[in-house]
């Protein structure tokens, strides 16, 4: 792998169907999975292969069907998960096993009753019993965005020198500045012994909007994995979105990091998971929403008319949206309504245009939004004589 190169870890068909509501079948996940692979996505975090048997079999099934990606299943640092994570993962070409264990103090104290001391010494166990099955070995440190750096830096030494490939600093709670969680990820980098030999994952949770940021955040300072979900699904506010991220890296070559992400496939990926998950994609998401590449205010439509860059730092072709959207309302200019109106077949001269734009404001009031069909029933009231196209 290139130094350059970010891998993506999706976790959609994991942390992204914890989601309330979006259970998905094992013939659904087989579909989603059979895509992110043809997507690019480096890793794909299957399920959880201990937590039920539909779960477990889900993730028999996508080792059968991947041909490119790994195939992960996660685990606690419980010597039965990995046993039946590693029977569900018999069949990959590329297994891995994602084992862990809480590292923040609220973690060790409440949820473990237990001692820094440990937490290393589970972890160490956990790694190599996991070892034991697969060469791959990914080890999350939860809750690690309110781990002190100093203790967060022991474990990954002492899981690194257990034979884990990966760490996973998961920034569980979505608690962490963006500045934060990369300083966290370069003092990683500057102060675990080993630190050459395994790959730092960033896994981030979007409670406070900041997923995207400290993703991106923390491979500028060093990581060279970003864990996330397509549309951004996942626990409670979700996880980092997957489109984001790599259309964030594509858009900024001066950054010098890249991903393996077929682009222009985003588009249908998202629609695929949203209709497959019954999770409707909020208009205004970036880079997917239906509104992602629309214009309705007249500047803009007037801009991007003349050149599309003047608003759209993205090519819609480049994640396989068709074209940019003029979406005519009474905030529309005339521009924009020539556009439309050449679109269904009227070549309006100015003149022409001035008298149908005051027929158009009048409906345009009346209406959230003016369709192809009521161009035509402009036209008809404004009483203009307009020559159709052929």
């Amino acid at each position: 792998m290139s130094k350059n190169n970010i891998q993506i870890f999706d976790t959609t068909l994991r942390d992204g169907e914890q989601v309330p509501g979006c259970k998905l079948n094992t013939a659904q996940k087989l579909i989603i999975a059979e895509r992110l692979d043809t997507l690019g996505v480096d890793v794909i975090e299957a399920g959880f292969p201990i937590s039920s048997p539909g779960d477990f079999n889900s993730v028999v099934e996508i080792s059968k069907i991947v041909k490119n990606a790994t195939v992960c299943g996660l685990t606690r640092s419980v010597k039965k998960d990995i046993e039946v994570a590693a029977q569900a993962l018999v069949h990959a070409k590329k297994p891995r096993i994602h084992t862990g264990i809480g590292t923040s103090d609220s973690h060790i104290i409440h949820k473990f009753k237990a001692t820094q001391d440990e937490i290393i010494e589970r972890a160490i166990g956990a790694v190599k019993y996991a070892k034991s099955f697969v060469e791959d070995v990914e080890f999350y440190a939860e809750d690690a965005g309110r781990t002190d750096n100093e203790f967060l830096a022991r474990v990954c030494e002492a899981v690194i020198k257990a034979g884990a490939t990966v760490l996973n600093i998961p920034d569980t709670t979505g608690y962490c500045l963006p500045e934060e969680y990369g300083a966290k990820m370069k003092y990683l980098v500057e102060n675990v012994k080993g630190i050459e030999k395994a790959i730092l994952s960033c896994h981030c949770h979007n409670d406070l909007g900041l997923a995207t940021a400290n993703s991106i955040s923390g491979v500028i300072n060093g990581a060279r994995q970003i864990e996330c979900t397509i549309n951004g699904i996942g626990e409670r506010a979700g996880n980092t979105s997957l489109e984001e991220v790599v259309m964030i890296l594509k858009q900024h070559p001066y950054l010098n990091l890249d991903t393996n992400i077929n682009t222009q496939l985003l588009f249908s990926t998202s629609k695929l998971v949203s209709e497959s998950m019954g999770m409707v994609v909020q208009p205004n998401k970036a880079i997917v929403g239906d509104n992602a590449f629309a214009h309705s205010s007249g500047i803009h439509q007037d801009g991007v008319i003349k050149n599309r860059e003047t608003y759209e730092i993205i090519n819609p072709k480049d994640v396989g949206v068709t074209d940019s959207a003029i979406v005519l309302t009474a905030r529309s200019g005339r521009a924009a309504l020539a556009y439309r109106a050449k679109k269904v077949g009227y070549e309006l001269t100015k003149m022409q245009l001035d008298k149908v734009y005051a027929t158009f404001l009048q409906f345009a009031d009346k209406k959230k939004e003016i369709l192809d069909e009521d161009i035509h029933a402009i036209i008809k009231s404004s009483k203009v004589q307009i020559n159709v196209l052929a």
